[in-house]
């Protein structure tokens, strides 16, 4: 298991009492079954933080990369009608992993997470017409194709929207490379 999800599992217990299978149970005895109601319900009736009321709903949904055996099929899952993204994303993977030795992708249902020692950076086929770069960089101006993040619950401050593949321009690793640095 990644280190930082242990440690955020080891701290769940200290700061609730109570072990993560014990909250995907009180999740499941909710029948909840959307991953922003288990946000909603954990951060509003328990007064969890985001992290944690997100490591807590993909593990009760099983979406994260660690609670499925093959996180290719994961990251193929969500290219399911949106093929022809998949080049780009091949791409990214292939320019994100030239930054350093330690960056770890982690798979979830409807995107692929990229972290350091924290995340900086996401890939999302968000539609079969958009493709999302979410972009860690607090505190940046938007500037050139990097745009603010307007979600209230983003976990990325911006991103970078491309149609096409030729819109994977030297601008777009040039960012992710910034994020990395300040990740690490």
């Amino acid at each position: 298991m990644d280190p930082a999800a242990q440690t955020m599992i080891d701290n769940l217990q200290k700061n609730t009492g109570k072990s993560l299978e014990d909250w995907i149970q009180i999740v499941q005895q909710q029948k909840l079954q959307k991953h922003g109601e288990i946000l909603k319900f954990l951060k509003g009736d328990h007064g969890f933080t985001h992290g944690f009321a997100n490591l807590v709903a993909h593990k009760a949904l099983k979406s994260d990369a660690g609670s499925t055996e093959n996180t290719d099929d994961l990251v193929k899952n969500q290219y399911k009608g949106k093929e022809h993204f998949w080049p780009i994303y091949e791409k990214l993977k292939k320019g994100i992993e030239s930054l350093g030795p330690d960056i770890e992708f982690a798979p979830k249902n409807a995107y692929v997470s990229i972290k350091r020692k924290k995340q900086f950076a996401m890939l999302v086929p968000a539609t079969k017409t958009r493709f999302e770069i979410g972009v860690n960089l607090k505190g940046q101006a938007p500037e050139g194709i990097l745009e603010a993040e307007s979600k209230a619950n983003a976990m990325c401050s911006h991103k970078i929207v491309i149609n096409h593949e030729e819109q994977l321009s030297p601008e777009v690793l040039d960012w992710l490379k910034k994020a990395y640095h300040a990740a690490g």
